[in-house]
């Protein structure tokens, strides 16, 4: 699945962007007026890492910043994975 994080399940959000005019009330206007509403969309920071998953094999995901910066999943050790193989046997 694109654009979706496999750990938090953010996955890209609709909204509106609103344009505005006018001067605010409060700052002493007239008051504002929406000119125009047009959709957008916000998309979560995905990057793709490498990870280990319970049975010990790599492979690559695509994990949200917020996920990657707390550290909630193992990461894959750098390397070739039969070179790191043979280094965690000695």
């Amino acid at each position: 699945m694109a654009r979706v994080c496999e750990y938090s399940g953010k996955r890209p959000q609709v909204g509106n962007r609103v344009v505005r005019r006018g001067k605010a009330k409060r700052e002493g206007g007239i008051g504002q007026n929406i000119t125009g509403i047009s959709k957008r969309r916000w998309k979560p920071n995905l990057q793709t890492v490498r990870v280990v998953d319970e049975n010990g094999t790599v492979h690559r995901v695509k994990v949200c910043a917020r996920y990657i910066k707390a550290g909630k999943y193992v990461k894959s050790p750098r390397g070739t994975h039969a070179a790191w193989k043979a280094s965690a046997g000695k």
